[in-house]
């Protein structure tokens, strides 16, 4: 089901495109949450440190493939919206070569410098043995990450966000029931956790691919659409590098924050491994609905109705602010019985640290969520740019804070887990002061 997000009540249009997008991705989450969960309980703090510093890593190697497929997804958005179906399957062609081409070579990268990733996130030696089978398993799904996410990339730009649910579904089921064969059944470790994940990720990948070569008829191509133009290939790069520029400096960043963690060593490593997946799952629907809010801005934008995107926007800041002051709540409440999913009760210090990240990062929920709309904004206006120096702007002051904070004797790790909210605000401030003086700009149409 196709939703053209042109007509129609404003929010209705949003929230019915964003709901299977929040539901689907807050499934992605359950590969590492049940890998987190499972290894946890099974494996022990060891396992779960190794698990949760190679949850960051792969992180930030999804998070250019996912930055390259999103970019990609609101030039189509743009295309579908003003009707140009040539310059539709043009962006298409040039996008999955582009991508294809760069998911070889992060690939390839990715085994070559696997040795020198303990050096980089100082990863204790009792940790990397096991972190290093994690990963040399883990690193083989970057492939179908690349086929999952490029095609559920085209799918939402032309209103479709049920399709890669239904996939997503059926992988995170067969994720969690793979991953208590292959830990508990087989005894294959951390390794095991992790062919679990690559195996559910390339059924998924693999079937949105076929769906949509087979099932969807604006994606079937003749024989003359397979060229790609110099002017295409341009635009589809310029979209595509600065939105996985934005996507990989924020983790980045994060995969820096990760090294001053490991500094600490094996208990806040483990409290951080679990907390960190709480705090992804807890904020990741305002993160859909700001990329879903972005697929709307972009399509009404090519379509050049000024007044829908207005409207838009303020019921998007409306509907964000209401669910992540829940949400804060509700993490700061439940702190202490989240943290026991993953970590027995016997380790107290593991999840008294655990609790004590939830309550400082909990609070301040509206920081990112006001973040995420301000990236998916400047994305969908033309102006990925934008969206770049407010990633870096965030991400830097974190990394610095995390750093000089941590230094310090009497603040010690807790300044890690404050340097994030103080860098969502400051970035959003910048961002709302550009829009501030230049909206009138951004809505103007050469």
């Amino acid at each position: 089901m196709n939703i053209d997000m042109t007509q129609g009540p404003a929010m209705k249009s949003m929230l019915r495109f964003a709901l299977p997008m929040i539901a689907g991705n807050l499934l992605q989450q359950c590969y590492n949450i049940a890998d987190t969960l499972i290894v946890g309980r099974v494996l022990g703090p060891d396992a779960l440190a190794a698990v949760g510093s190679s949850f960051t890593l792969m992180t930030f190697l999804t998070s250019i493939l996912l930055g390259l497929c999103m970019g990609s997804g609101t030039l189509f958005s743009m295309r579908f919206g003003d009707g140009d179906e040539r310059g539709l399957k043009g962006g298409i062609c040039a996008s999955f070569v582009l991508i294809l081409i760069l998911t070889i070579v992060l690939n390839a990268l990715a085994f070559l410098l696997l040795d020198k990733i303990q050096m980089y996130l100082q990863v204790p030696d009792e940790v990397w043995l096991e972190m290093r089978s994690y990963l040399i398993v883990i690193l083989g799904g970057i492939f179908a990450t690349f086929l999952y996410n490029y095609f559920a990339s085209l799918l939402r730009a032309i209103g479709n966000s049920v399709v890669p649910l239904m996939f997503l579904g059926v992988s995170a089921l067969l994720n969690i029931a793979l991953d208590l064969w292959f830990v508990i059944g087989f005894r294959w470790g951390v390794a095991g956790a992790a062919a679990a994940t690559v195996t559910a990720q390339y059924i998924s990948g693999l079937g949105i691919a076929l769906y949509c070569l087979i099932r969807v008829p604006c994606l079937r191509f003749k024989k003359s659409d397979f060229y790609i133009r110099p002017g295409c290939m341009r635009e589809i790069t310029n979209f595509s590098l600065l939105t996985c520029v934005q996507q990989s400096v924020m983790n980045l960043g994060i995969l820096m924050v990760q090294g001053v963690v490991n500094n600490f060593g094996p208990t806040v490593m483990a409290a951080f491994a679990a907390a960190v997946k709480i705090d992804a799952f807890a904020y990741m629907p305002v993160q859909d609905f700001g990329n879903a809010f972005s697929t709307y801005i972009a399509q009404n934008y090519g379509a050049r109705k000024e007044a829908r995107i207005r409207a838009g926007l303020r019921g998007a800041v409306m509907a964000a602010l209401i669910f992540c002051i829940t949400v804060s709540a509700l993490v700061c409440i439940f702190a202490r019985p989240l943290m026991l999913l993953f970590v027995d009760a016997t380790e107290t210090a593991i999840v008294a640290e655990g609790v004590r990240y939830l309550r400082i990062e909990g609070v301040f929920y509206c920081g990112i969520g006001c973040l995420f709309l301000l990236y998916g904004l400047y994305r969908a206006l033309g102006k990925p740019g934008m969206s770049v120096v407010l990633t870096i702007f965030s991400l830097g002051t974190r990394v610095i804070l995390a750093y000089a904070l941590s230094a310090v004797p009497t603040v010690g790790v807790v300044g890690i887990w404050w340097s994030v909210p103080i860098g969502w605000f400051l970035a959003d401030l910048a961002g709302l002061a550009y829009y501030a003086r230049k909206q009138n700009v951004l809505l103007h149409w050469q």
